[in-house]
């Protein structure tokens, strides 16, 4: 047999390459886990350094005020503190679902957003298509700012216009029923008329604003689509059916997804300033309730419990609307 070291049998190679081998395999090792996160970490580290203030700002404001949940399964007594009130487990929760006011508010946050989801939600998608139609650039513009414009406007303002434009008195619309016969209709105090007006000063307020989100979308949308849908002979109508909404239905599932999840969170300011208890019977949202019962009563157990009812319906909400949106579109959140 031989004696040089290199010399390697049909069996295997020598010992020499094997420690060679090993030593080489350790030199080019993946780095472990911690090791590229402190590697990306010295890279990126601006960019981190400009992130501090935001996650201070959460930690303080979003997640340390969490701490106060516990006082929903409490006996809260301010004088007491929330470490110190006495545990009554789920029993505000029972008070909740006896209390009729409370399955009241309940019922007219699922209608009053149903309607919101059935009415509002299409109306940025349908803005954003006829915007997108527009061919004269300065009616573009000027129709844009004129939607747009009552998003910047504050809600006290909109109530302000809303409750003049409706007055049996002097409101516009009282005018023109005049013109036809009709005797002056208080709006505001008649039950049946509330939904329509908020849903319908909902859609005015914010559909010009959201649309901007589905013009975006629709400016990502190739040339070359509709160059070659014109060269098909395809119309406006048809291009915007087969290629336009198509192209966006991603941004629609994501926008659709997180108005579910905040279908109970109906605008509070806007109802606040435009209900009253005459109005209770349609108007009387969880998040007024909450108001009423927590700020004006100082039951403020109650009021969280209802507050935590509210959020965990809402994430239920997400996580249903996500899950059925990845599975049957393959479009989600996360």
């Amino acid at each position: 047999m031989s004696n040089d070291p290199n010399f390697s049998t049909a069996a295997g190679p020598s010992t020499e390459e094997m420690v060679f081998d090993a030593t080489e395999a350790q030199r080019y090792r993946k780095p472990s886990r911690m090791v590229r996160v402190g590697d990306h970490l010295k890279r990126e580290w601006q960019l981190y350094l400009m992130l501090i203030p935001t996650i201070v700002w959460l930690l303080v404001f979003l997640y340390k005020p969490m701490y106060g949940l516990q006082i929903a399964f409490k006996d809260y007594s301010i004088f007491r503190g929330v470490a110190n009130s006495p545990w009554i487990g789920f029993e505000h929760f029972q008070t909740l679902f006896d209390n009729d006011q409370f399955l009241r508010a309940l019922r007219n946050t699922v209608i009053i957003s149903f309607y919101g989801l059935i009415f509002g939600f299409p109306m940025p998608i349908i803005l954003a298509l006829m915007f997108n139609e527009i061919l004269k650039q300065w009616f573009k513009k000027t129709a844009q700012t004129i939607v747009y414009l009552p998003h910047f406007i504050s809600s006290v303002i909109i109530a302000g216009i809303v409750i003049t434009a409706f007055s049996p008195s002097a409101g516009i619309v009282n005018t023109m029923l005049g013109w036809f016969g009709i005797d002056p209709i208080y709006f505001l105090t008649k039950p049946e008329w509330f939904r329509p007006i908020f849903v319908g000063t909902g859609i005015w307020q914010e559909a010009g604003f959201q649309s901007i989100v589905y013009l975006a979308a629709i400016a990502g949308v190739s040339p070359t689509l509709y160059e070659s849908a014109v060269v098909d002979g395809a119309s406006r109508w048809q291009m915007m059916w087969k290629i336009t909404i198509p192209s966006i239905m991603p941004t629609i599932i994501i926008m659709l997804i997180i108005r579910i999840g905040n279908m109970l969170e109906v605008s509070f300011e806007m109802i606040i300033l435009l209900y009253q208890p005459a109005t209770y019977e349609t108007a009387d949202v969880v998040n007024t309730f909450i108001y009423r019962q927590g700020i004006q009563g100082g039951q403020y157990d109650l009021a969280a419990a209802a507050g935590l009812f509210n959020a965990v319906v809402a994430f239920i909400l997400v996580m249903t609307a996500n899950t059925i949106s990845k599975r049957y579109s393959r479009t989600s959140l996360w």
